[in-house]
C-alpha cells in the first residue's frame, strides 16, 4: 500500500470518528470540541493539495512507506 492511499485512509477515518464524537445527535457524542479536530483534518487536506506538504506522509516516509509513484 503506497502513502498515498494511507493518508486517504487516515483523513477519512479522522473525519468520520472526530464527526461521531462532536456531533450532538451522534449516539458516540463526546464533547462539541472534537469538530475542531475535525476541520483541522479538513484545512490540512486542503492545503496540502496545493502545497504539497503533508506532516503524515512525511511520517510515513520515515517509517519506509512508499509515494505513489
Amino acid at each position: 500500500m503506497n502513502a498515498e492511499r494511507i493518508i486517504r485512509i487516515v483523513a477519512g477515518s479522522m473525519i468520520l470518528l472526530t464527526l461521531a464524537l462532536g456531533v450532538e445527535s451522534s449516539p458516540l457524542f463526546v464533547s462539541h470540541y472534537f469538530l475542531f479536530f475535525t476541520a483541522f483534518v479538513g484545512l490540512n487536506l486542503f492545503q496540502s493539495g496545493f502545497t504539497q506538504i503533508c506532516p503524515l506522509n512525511n511520517i510515513l516516509a520515515k517509517f519506509g512507506v512508499k509515494g505513489s509513484c
